[in-house]
């Protein structure tokens, strides 16, 4: 890798440490909950209470995650800890994706190296999102890469931090339980 192309992945990374705490793009109004008893929509909360664009640009709305255990994965075409766990992402994705949902976010590195990335990597069966301008990093408070957001099925955050493989799958384990 080049001097200029490092030290211009540097004073990315360093703009989205120091990013300030705007609020991300306003979701629209949810489907309001459904009665007790009923098999209507579920209710959606404040943590899913985003949008954005997954890395082919069509409109992402997070409110339909809404009542399953969700994880949203951070991560950045250049990050190499965030290759490695790729495969445990699919993995989970064919063993659990019908009780839990899976969303890449990705931020940094441009739209052409996310498409690399998740190309090169076999993780396309898990939506990505763009977002390289930072707006769901800095709602989750994510400083850095690699990083996991387990949300249980009542959209509450369980896990916020780097997990090994390992402990990614028993967070996972225990949530589908």
């Amino acid at each position: 890798m080049t001097l200029k192309v490092l030290l211009a992945t540097a004073a990315a990374a360093a703009v989205l440490a120091t990013a300030g705490c705007a609020a991300a793009t306003p979701a629209p109004s949810p489907a309001p909950a459904a009665a007790a008893g009923s098999a209507g929509p579920a209710a959606v909360p404040a943590t899913l209470k985003f949008t954005g664009r997954t890395i082919d640009g069509t409109a992402f709305d997070a409110a339909t995650l809404a009542g399953k255990p969700t994880i949203l994965w951070f991560w950045a075409p250049w990050c190499a800890t965030c290759a490695s766990e790729a495969m445990s992402i699919g993995d989970i994705r064919e063993e659990y994706g019908d009780r839990l949902n899976i969303l890449g976010i990705a931020g940094m590195g441009g739209n052409k190296a996310m498409h690399e990335f998740v190309s090169d990597l076999e993780v396309g069966s898990v939506p990505h999102l763009d977002d390289e301008p930072g707006a769901i990093w800095r709602k989750f408070g994510i400083t850095e890469q690699s990083t996991y957001v387990i949300l249980d099925r009542t959209g509450k955050v369980v896990v916020s931090s780097y997990l090994d493989d390992l402990q990614l799958t028993s967070k996972v384990k225990a949530l589908v339980a």
